[in-house]
């Protein structure tokens, strides 16, 4: 059902796309497509809760720019708090006011997760303020390693992704987009 959402709201893409770690792929998750629509936001954060039943945690973060609105979405449907984390001279932190109290179980909550490296980031945040991170939610896992928490994914997705020198793509000379947020610097 999720890969339906995505396709319906075209946030499954096709064609050649420079990845921000620096890879190249031939499908792209654009998630921020999904979220435009309330209506399939809900269903997609929907499939994300039936998964984190058992699941005790307290907070819900999400780092900017992609986990914002899953991190406000995943605490509308569970009644919890939900902030983010924001980069500020390359690091990852909580502003605006946020809290974590000692000791609070927190979700990170993501659009896509690849290498986890934002997660990561907002992790180290929140272990420094005294939280205890139990676990990663996103719409799409798109992990190719196992990670060292657990990530509770509305659905996995396997893309193919390149070294540029070994990029199909590339060697046909078809011209890539870049789409990542790490990759739409001004």
């Amino acid at each position: 059902m999720l890969i339906d959402l995505l396709k319906e709201t075209e946030a499954l893409l096709e064609g050649h796309f420079l990845l921000s770690s620096g890879k190249h792929s031939d499908r792209y998750v654009q998630c921020a497509k999904l979220l435009q629509h309330p209506d399939s936001a809900e269903k997609a954060i929907g499939i994300i809760v039936e998964k984190l039943k058992d699941i005790d945690f307290d907070v819900v973060v999400g780092p900017a720019m992609g986990g914002v609105i899953v991190s406000y979405e995943l605490g509308r449907q569970t009644g919890k708090p939900a902030l983010f984390t924001e980069r500020v001279e390359g690091k990852m932190v909580l502003r605006r006011g946020f809290k974590i109290e000692e000791g609070q179980k927190v979700l990170i909550a993501e659009d896509v997760v690849t290498t986890g490296k934002s997660s990561y980031e907002t992790i180290q945040e929140i272990e420094s303020l005294g939280g205890e991170v139990v676990g990663i939610v996103c719409i799409v896992d798109r992990t190719t390693k196992a990670l060292d928490i657990p990530v509770y994914g509305g659905t996995k997705l396997e893309i193919d992704t390149y070294d540029e020198e070994n990029c199909p793509l590339c060697k046909s000379g078809i011209p890539y987009k870049k789409l990542g947020s790490r990759n739409l610097k001004k």
